[in-house]
């Protein structure tokens, strides 16, 4: 509707793009508050969900610097010492001196906070798979490539 109207009002416009991103936003706004009430059900927020799921992923012994951490999640410094201060608080990670650094500290899942995120984990896959269920296995391949391509263009 919103394209034809343009199309119609400014026939030297090409406004197809603005169908693609504000889609897009659209599904932004309706992905979070399911990701978000799926998290709240472990206790967690986004951002406490994305720094557990970084130590999980990344193997035993389930560490990470600091700086690896901050840079898988493309925060800031402040902002990754911030939250590893607040998981900490709540027992879910600890950190500890790294052996390989006498300056250096690593950030570990604590073992409940590895109950956590494996719980929470299994819950989030499940979720985005329910939110994606109208798409097949080819078509989430073709989005997916599609989505990448235009992220790798606007991260330039």
């Amino acid at each position: 509707m919103i394209l034809q109207q343009w199309e119609q009002e400014r026939p030297d416009l090409d406004a197809s793009p603005m169908g693609i991103i504000g889609r897009i936003s659209r599904l932004e706004r309706k992905i979070d508050p399911q990701l978000s009430a799926t998290f709240r059900k472990f206790g967690l927020e986004r951002w406490s969900f994305d720094v557990l799921a970084a130590l999980r992923r990344s193997g035993r012994p389930y560490r990470l610097t600091p700086t690896e951490l901050f840079k898988s999640l493309m925060l800031t410094s402040g902002a990754m010492t911030h939250r590893i201060d607040c998981l900490e608080e709540l027992g879910l990670v600890e950190r500890l001196e790294d052996p390989t650094d006498r300056r250096g500290t690593l950030v570990s899942l604590t073992r409940s906070g590895k109950t956590v995120i494996d719980l929470a984990i299994v819950a989030h896959v499940k979720n985005e798979a329910k939110m994606i269920r109208a798409i097949g296995p080819k078509e989430r391949k073709l989005l997916a490539n599609l989505l990448r391509k235009l992220l790798q263009e606007l991260e330039r």
